[in-house]
């Protein structure tokens, strides 16, 4: 069975830190996109980029292609020691909801507060045609279509053969998931957008305020489906700012170990 030390990775260690923020990737992304967010304005954070199998170090397993198995997968090792947050862009928004509504389902500790970013609400998921299942040269359409991936990367046939499977069994847990109604969360939802984003309407971002009974915000930025790179300090100035708002006012005080 994997562990905790599998699924988090480019987590430095901070005793001090009084929260967490587990941070989900975009479909064929890996935990190294959140590598530089340890440090200001995020001190008092121990940011735990979450390593989904089939990339990176976790290269040789199978990537999951159901969002509920994988949700659960991670609900079975996520540390609850300190009160933690959630972020996460695109399908790994979406991943951060499930996995919160399956922490509920078991009684375990939540997260005091979810970020999400680059992602239509639940509830018009999927909202798109499946692409998982297209023919190659169709998906690589889509893909330049959606951008953040160099050309030289898409013209690299080895390449290719290693990184379509990832990035079809990621769409996958977006193009099957189902929506199930249930209750909004009692914490805050902070959404964010990108105001160029092809990929996703601002309307369908907005939306996100029905599933929490708490605050909503929702901040546009100037760029397209991967703004989360464009505009990475910003991003970062705003989880702090509003982490310092929705945090619990007193933290585990028996607990002071770190994610390693």
């Amino acid at each position: 069975m994997s562990n905790a030390n599998t699924w988090i990775a480019y987590s430095t260690p901070n005793p001090g830190a009084r929260f967490r923020l587990f941070c989900f990737p975009y479909a064929g992304g890996g935990a190294s996109i959140y590598q530089q967010w340890n440090g200001v304005p995020l001190d008092q954070v121990e940011v735990c980029p979450i390593q989904l199998p089939g990339r990176e170090s976790r290269m040789a397993e199978t990537p999951f292609r159901c969002l509920g198995s994988l949700a659960s997968a991670v609900a079975d090792i996520l540390p609850q020691d300190k009160p933690f947050a959630f972020f996460g862009h695109s399908v790994g928004a979406l991943l951060s909801f499930e996995l919160s509504r399956e922490l509920r389902r078991r009684g375990s500790a939540l997260p005091f507060h979810l970020f999400v970013s680059g992602a239509s609400t639940p509830h018009l998921c999927p909202d798109q045609p499946p692409r998982f299942n297209l023919p190659r040269e169709e998906l690589l359409v889509r893909i330049r279509e959606l951008g953040g991936t160099p050309e030289a990367a898409l013209a690299n046939a080895e390449l290719l053969d290693i990184f379509l499977p990832i990035l079809r069994a990621d769409f996958a847990l977006f193009d099957t998931y189902s929506y199930q109604n249930e209750a909004p969360f009692l914490f805050p939802i902070t959404a964010m957008a990108g105001d160029s984003d092809a990929e996703v309407d601002t309307l369908g971002v907005r939306q996100w305020h029905i599933h929490t009974r708490n605050r909503f915000r929702c901040h546009e930025f100037h760029g397209d489906h991967f703004f989360l790179h464009q505009h990475s300090s910003d991003v970062r100035f705003l989880i702090a700012k509003e982490i310092e708002t929705a945090a619990p006012s007193s933290t585990i005080s028996a607990v002071s170990g770190s994610v390693q």
